[in-house]
């Protein structure tokens, strides 16, 4: 007790010598002026906290046995005062003893609205406050969140209680620290609660209205999107902000009106999409429009003739603008909204301007000679100008293109750190156990995978000769590759081995259902691997040498060898199936000298690329038993791999010259003569060109690699097939001149 005053000494001893409760109470009195003195350090705090005993405090908090004379909020108010002060204490604050206290302090501020409390509402006050030092610290935090406080605070606010706005502050604080996980999987607590501020926010006509604007930001940002969204439209928050942002921004205002507004509309925006703005029915465009231009001038105002320093003191401002921007332009991409000339100009010159702008300090930033030594948060931050770059490259294929090429080896660095970050994020959690899914990790990198969001991007680029000039000297197919390695990692989920202890007993359940979130992560997995199939196409067709000397795109070639066949045959997978399996044969093409037939690996690639090119057609499934039609399976997708499917017969044609032994496996498999026998039932004159020809193509370079399949196609009925589709090229070599 080296450091603690005489006077402080001497009120433990009484605390401690103390026979009765009475007696100890008695002493709490020299505890309140004591512990708000100068002499009471944080030392002091502790002794006095640790000799009073937080089950006497409870006893006074909770208890109603009290004498005649004395009120039990007497008790309570003594209690809490004295509590309030410890809780100044930050060591105090996250102390076990008061954190096992959470309950009561909730329950306090939860009957606030209760008539007992309404002569002495300092004791809800001080139980606030309490909890504010309390959700300070993350043991606090974490403590708060197992009770239940989340849903606790929203009923609350919802039931606007007294001083509610610090049960909101202590709400947005957990939410923000913890984000979805902090919800739990029930959205009612949060729509019950966003219902009611975003009311008040439509309805609040003061200054408070751009606060709730900012604690409505928090609370969407945070929400749980896979419970949350689907039930939005029954909820009446969407209308509210709509109407509210809708009056704010139609409205002459400043920009401490502006900001708040700008980073709301960019936060719901993500969470319910670029439709939300859309809801005005008779002039739907116009919000929409709106929004738009103000973020593309938000972005202008705040990048143009700026330093990098300077833009980085508004990047949540700037980054919610870009948020905005990359909605609208890939809303826009969809060809859902119906724009007039007029408006697309004034669209692209918005546009245009803020990307100039963007591009203009992501130059500055690339030629600094720090720019490797930024801070991750700055890096973040100029993630996030790439990011809304990437997205407008993705469609405007022209636009500012030797500015972006030099940009391209920084991009590139930037979106590698970014990926493996987000990999190793990944990883981890992955293999962490259960039971600590409230953990965050704290690596700001590790949030977004940058280079994911340039596929897109890349499929244009690497058909540019500059561009992929780039990409190939910077060897950015090893990380791509890296890349399409993580995703099939996701892709081709398999779920944890069946403990010993399990195994042999008799399923009563059935099979429990994926999480959402994984399932929304394939498919976003898919999506990237079908973009890094194009791009690699793309590299392939287009650098022909370099891929034929790549021990890279040998590796990649492997890699599809022995995957492609354990692709679920499932039609979430179809179109990435037929990617792979393109992709496959024109690595194939290239690399023919390399592989050796005796690799039972290309057998199973070469039965997979089968199953692709013969499911696409039928004549079984059509309602005319002679029309060729697109099997129902292809058909939802077929807008997406028709020209796949073209390219798949075109290459695999070239490849049976390379190649001649793969046409044994068009034979024994029975697809030779299938596509006879389908033929031959289609009606005359219904084949379409391009498909008659794609199918004429590859049985002529089948008969020249193997005059095996000869009989077979006389069998499955090629005389009637030619003659009713003038195959001239393939009568000849079938049935001579």
């Amino acid at each position: 007790m080296g450091d603690i005053s005489e006077s402080i000494k001497k009120c433990i001893l009484i605390l401690k010598s103390a026979k009765s409760d009475t007696e100890k109470f008695a002493a709490l009195f020299m505890v309140t002026k004591l512990v708000k003195s100068k002499d009471c350090n944080s030392q002091a705090k502790k002794a006095l906290f640790e000799a009073i005993g937080f089950k006497f405090l409870k006893k006074l908090l909770t208890s109603n046995n009290v004498q005649d004379d004395c009120p039990p909020s007497v008790y309570k108010s003594v209690a809490l005062s004295i509590l309030t002060c410890f809780c100044n204490d930050p060591e105090l604050s996250a102390h076990p003893e008061m954190l096992a206290n959470i309950p009561v302090f909730l329950d306090i501020v939860q009957t606030s609205d209760n008539d007992d409390y309404d002569d002495n509402l300092i004791i809800i006050s001080e139980a606030y406050t309490c909890l504010q030092c309390i959700a300070e610290h993350e043991a606090g935090q974490k403590a708060l969140i197992e009770v239940g406080a989340i849903k606790k605070m929203s009923e609350i606010y919802s039931h606007q209680s007294f001083q509610t706005d610090e049960a909101l502050n202590i709400l947005v604080k957990l939410v923000s620290r913890y984000g979805p996980a902090a919800w739990g999987s029930d959205p009612t607590p949060f729509h019950s609660l966003v219902n009611k501020i975003a009311l008040d926010f439509a309805t609040d006509q003061s200054e408070r209205k751009f606060e709730l604007a900012t604690i409505l930001s928090a609370l969407l940002y945070s929400c749980n999107k896979t419970t949350v969204v689907p039930g939005s439209s029954e909820e009446t928050w969407p209308q509210s902000i709509y109407k509210a942002l809708h009056d704010i921004l139609t409205s002459k205002i400043g920009k401490n009106q502006r900001d708040p507004a700008l980073k709301l509309a960019a936060n719901i925006v993500d969470l319910l999409g670029i439709e939300w703005t859309l809801n005005d029915e008779e002039n739907p465009k116009k919000f929409f429009l709106l929004l738009l231009q103000l973020s593309a001038i938000e972005v202008r105002m705040q990048l143009e003739d700026r330093s990098f320093k300077q833009a980085f003191a508004n990047a949540d401002l700037i980054t919610s603008c870009f948020i905005v921007l990359e909605l609208s332009v890939n809303y826009m991409a969809t060809d859902q909204l119906d724009l007039e000339q007029k408006e697309k100009q004034s669209v692209y010159t918005s546009l245009k301007g803020a990307f100039n702008a963007v591009v203009s300090i992501l130059t500055k930033i690339c030629n600094d000679k720090n720019r490797d030594k930024l801070p991750d948060n700055e890096k973040v931050f100029v993630c996030a100008m790439v990011r809304v770059l990437v997205s407008w490259i993705a469609q405007e294929t022209t636009a500012m293109r030797e500015q972006i090429y030099a940009l391209l080896p920084f991009i590139f660095s930037l979106a590698n750190d970014s990926f493996h970050a987000y990999r190793a994020r990944k990883l981890a959690e992955k293999n962490k156990s259960d039971g600590e899914g409230m953990d965050i990790d704290t690596s700001l990198m590790g949030q977004v995978d940058l280079l994911r969001l340039m596929l897109p991007a890349l499929c244009h680029l690497v058909v540019e000769d500059k561009a992929r000039d780039i990409v190939l000297n910077l060897k950015e197919e090893d990380i791509l590759y890296e890349s399409m390695n993580f995703h099939w990692s996701i892709v081709h989920y398999k779920k944890p081995p069946i403990p010993k202890s399990e195994r042999g007993k008799v399923k009563t359940q059935p099979e429990p259902e994926l999480d959402p979130k994984l399932l929304e992560d394939m498919k976003d997995s898919r999506a990237a691997m079908v973009s890094l199939c194009n791009i690699f196409m793309n590299l392939t067709v287009l650098a022909p040498k370099v891929v034929e000397n790549s021990i890279l795109f040998n590796t990649l070639l492997k890699f599809i060898f022995n995957n492609l066949p354990e692709l679920k045959n499932i039609p979430e997978n179809l179109v990435l199936h037929g990617h792979l399996a393109v992709l496959g044969l024109l690595l194939l093409k290239q690399q023919a000298s390399k592989v050796k037939k005796n690799d039972f690996s290309i057998c199973r690639y070469i039965q997979s690329i089968i199953r692709f090119l013969w499911d696409a057609y039928n004549v079984d499934e059509s309602n005319d038993p002679t029309a060729l039609v697109v099997s129902m399976t292809y058909k939802e997708h077929w807008n997406e791999i028709a020209d796949l499917w073209f390219l798949g017969m075109q290459t695999m044609s070239g490849v049976l010259t390379i190649v001649p032994w793969i046409s044994e496996f068009a034979i024994e498999s029975g697809w030779a003569e299938g596509i006879a026998e389908m033929l031959a039932k289609v009606k005359v004159g219904t084949l379409p060109p391009n498909v008659k020809s794609a199918f004429e193509d590859f049985l002529c370079r089948l008969v020249d690699s193997n005059e095996a399949v000869i009989p077979v196609l006389k069998k499955g009925g090629a005389l009637k097939m030619c003659r009713s589709h003038r195959m001239m090229d393939l009568g000849k070599k079938l049935f001579g001149d």
